[in-house]
């Protein structure tokens, strides 16, 4: 259980140098006239985000979850790709990324890195994650709670993505 704590510690001090990230950018983008879009999710993605590293730790202790290594080494395989991708994609949108839906009017959609590939690669880290991070020491019950609030919070997100960028204004 030791080295489980310890990875799922490791991905609560990335989801800090995340918002330690975002609240930089966000700073670089209102200097260069950004507006939010639908920050009325933001809250309960946290809360979502935040259940998830909590329900890994709290489903394996309490219902003593077994690591099982023919599981648990692929799903390490898969949290820690989600991790790459999601610090690539981080690394292609420089300034631009955010946890929140800021955008610069007048920028030009992204379309390298994992965007020449996928119009939200983000999303799919947070997917793969979701599920692979609990399931790394068989914590199902969290893999399958994230998974289906996930699903419809994702929704709304990609919904408010989509609306934003396309009502961006183009650049002069």
């Amino acid at each position: 259980m030791a080295p489980y704590t310890l990875l799922v510690l490791l991905v609560a001090l990335e989801r800090l140098a995340e918002l330690v990230t975002a609240r930089r950018n966000a700073a670089w983008s209102r200097r260069h006239g950004a507006t939010e879009y639908g920050s009325g999710h933001y809250p309960t993605m946290v809360l979502l985000h935040g259940g998830l590293l909590v329900g890994c730790l709290a489903e394996t202790a309490l219902a003593d979850r077994p690591f099982i290594p023919a599981l648990g080494w692929p799903m390490l395989v898969l949290a820690l790709a989600a991790q790459a991708l999601r610090w690539w994609c981080i690394a292609t949108l420089g300034p631009r990324w955010n946890t929140r839906v800021i955008v610069v009017p007048g920028l030009p959609l992204v379309d390298r890195g994992p965007y020449r590939l996928l119009d939200h690669p983000n999303y799919l880290a947070v997917v793969v994650e979701g599920a692979a991070l609990p399931l790394v020491h068989s914590a199902w019950l969290t893999a399958t709670a994230f998974t289906l609030l996930n699903l419809p919070l994702l929704a709304v997100r990609l919904r408010c993505e989509n609306a934003a960028l396309a009502a961006a204004p183009a650049a002069p």
